[in-house]
């Protein structure tokens, strides 16, 4: 019997349902479809071409631009003739280009625009195995190297459509299927090698746990080189068959959620930030009737949601309140955010404020929040429907163990655990230990078993007292203050805790025009300092140990970027970076003393 890959399920897809359609791209202010015979007649087409540019079974492809069919169509078309993909996030530099181009051995790579073509120009007499590159639909390139994308579909010709069937057929459930390039907080990436089953298993798990089928929808717009995208818009999409937008730019993603009202909407805590911002502004222009209507809605959403996330169904008198709010309030605002068809909310790759969550929950929407890692192909642990507790990562995902080392480090087992990392067998043999996955992250379970991870074990900070402060629940309490968009706890080595904390633009600005304090520096403010050590003093000191509050911070000029080398491309911290760049800032405060 031959194993039920996802690119099984999209050949099943194509001959079920050929006319009803695969996925959506906006052209022309319409929304126009693909159907699954359409999508599954490109990704085997692509498969020819890559087999006639000498891409074989073992090989690898890598993939560089933003979310548009061709990326995905790439992606399976390299697995199906045997290979692995590798994504390349789009911010990624020259240099971080050439490593994963250069570790993966990738003969062709695909890309989106000009902008990313400069980036493999620059490099190209460095990385030798490189022959071709391939570029997304509407861009063509002058340069011998570089095939736009119907040329390169038109070389499919030369491959007979026997060899793509012969190499379905030959695929192994255990083989490698994709690289996933952790963009990690130290040192280079690590290629994470997931196979065929882990792709399919866990999908397969997604659209059983949350009751996917064709007439779900999502919009696809955060990063495919991530594992979590990459499991929404293409492996649970076949799966369950359910319709993808391409959303058409970064910039155009609160546009396109209106547009198409997806059912499912997966958003990285940052995003569900933006969306709480902007409602909270226009919640507090609100006045006389319409508070009071927007405060009421509010409290019996959140008594309705605590129900239902408890599994149990509204009756009664907050059944008739919910049934009220919900025409009063909540089918106009949800429409607005793009959530008004949403059946599932999720949030994932960082923590997310519990107070997010609950201020969510009173629009009558339920953020379930996911935990996992690329090493575990997405989830390790879940909120679920019927079955949420905020301020907690959620139980095992279905099919898995997760256990916790005499340390507290969080262990998973199951059929999403990967084969290891792509020639590091040291890194592997630290990570991979008699099945178990040692995820390096701290967490402690409740009586339900509800995961709350408590901190990072390699960024434990040790104060020269000796004791052992995990920095992520302090940061993510400053990151709670209104006016905070990023910190970073110091103090390892130290006698007390400080904090590097940058402003969030929105709020800064706001609090700027509610105290004349516009076109001035707000980081360095007395007003501005004084009123986030207020909110520390108030919010944040209180919920920890004497020795874990923050004694001292500096409100640094600018944000932390991706382009400086401080952020990852999936917006994670880099503490050795940042540390260096503003080891002025942190002398300073220790100096003071």
């Amino acid at each position: 019997m031959t194993a039920d890959t996802i690119l099984h399920r999209l050949h099943r897809n194509g001959r079920e349902h050929p006319n009803a359609p695969a996925y959506y791209v906006k052209s022309n202010q319409h929304w126009v479809p693909t159907t699954w015979r359409g999508f599954l007649n490109e990704v085997r087409q692509a498969a020819r071409a890559l087999i006639a540019l000498g891409v074989q079974p073992g090989n690898t492809t890598c993939i560089l631009g933003f979310n548009r069919p061709e990326w995905v169509i790439f992606d399976l078309a390299t697995m199906l003739v045997g290979g692995a993909p590798a994504g390349i996030y789009t911010t990624n530099s020259p240099a971080e280009v050439k490593y994963i181009v250069e570790h993966a051995e990738s003969s062709v790579i695909l890309l989106e625009n000009e902008h990313q073509w400069e980036k493999v120009r620059q490099i190209r007499d460095q990385l030798p195995n490189l022959k071709h590159a391939v570029m997304m639909k509407g861009v063509t390139i002058n340069d011998p190297m570089v095939l736009d994308w119907e040329r390169f579909m038109a070389r499919g010709d030369e491959t007979d459509e026997d060899q793509i069937d012969e190499h379905l057929n030959s695929l192994q459930w255990e083989q490698l299927a994709t690289l996933i390039y952790t963009s990690g907080t130290t040192g280079p990436p690590k290629g994470v090698m997931l196979s065929h089953k882990n792709l399919a298993w866990t999908a397969q798990k997604a659209q059983e746990l949350l009751n996917l089928t064709h007439t779900d929808s999502v919009l696809s717009y955060l990063p495919l080189s991530h594992i979590a995208e990459q499991m929404f818009t293409i492996h649970a999409a076949i799966t369950a068959g359910y319709q993808v937008y391409y959303a058409e730019s970064g910039l155009k993603v609160a546009e396109n959620l209106r547009e198409v009202q997806p059912t499912m909407i997966f958003g990285v805590p940052r995003v569900w930030e933006r969306f709480y911002a902007g409602v909270q502004a226009k919640l507090n222009e609100a006045t006389g009737v319409r508070a009071k209507i927007a405060a009421w809605a509010q409290d019996v959403g959140r008594r309705a949601t605590a129900v239902r996330n408890r599994g149990g169904e509204l009756t009664g008198l907050l059944a008739l309140q919910y049934q009220l709010a919900n025409r009063l309030f909540y089918s106009k605002v949800k429409p607005l955010l793009g959530l008004g068809n949403a059946r599932h909310c999720i949030s994932g790759a960082a923590p997310i404020a519990k107070e997010i969550l609950e201020f969510f929950s009173g629009l009558d929407v339920i953020i379930m929040e996911v935990y996992g890692q690329s090493e575990g192909s997405g989830p390790t642990t879940t909120n679920r429907p019927g079955a949420t507790k905020f301020g907690t990562v959620g139980q095992a995902w279905p099919g898995c163990e997760v256990k916790l080392a005499d340390d507290g480090e969080i262990l998973l087992k199951g059929d999403n655990v990967f084969l290891g990392y792509y020639k590091n067998p040291a890194a592997t043999a630290d990570t991979l230990i008699d099945g178990w996955l040692y995820s390096g992250d701290l967490g402690t379970f409740d009586e339900e078993g509800f995961l709350t991870i408590t901190g990072r074990k390699k960024e434990i900070i040790i104060t020269s007292g000796g004791k052992n402060i995990a920095p992520k629940n302090i940061e993510a309490a400053l990151k709670n203050l209104e006016l905070i968009a990023e910190a970073v706890v110091i103090g390892e080595g130290r006698r007390y805790i400080t904090a590097l904390l940058t402003l969030e633009p929105e709020a800064a600005q706001r609090f700027a025009q509610a105290h004349g304090l516009e076109g001035q520096e707000l980081h360095n403010h007395p007003t501005v300092i004084a009123e986030v050590q207020r909110q520390i003093d108030e919010y944040v000191n209180p919920l920890f140990a004497r020795v874990e509050q923050v004694r001292k911070f500096r409100i640094l000029p600018r944000n932390f970027t991706v382009e400086d080398g401080e952020l990852t491309p999936t917006l994670k911290i880099k503490r050795r970076v940042i540390n260096e760049h503003f080891a002025r800032e942190i002398e300073e405060m220790y100096r003071e003393d």
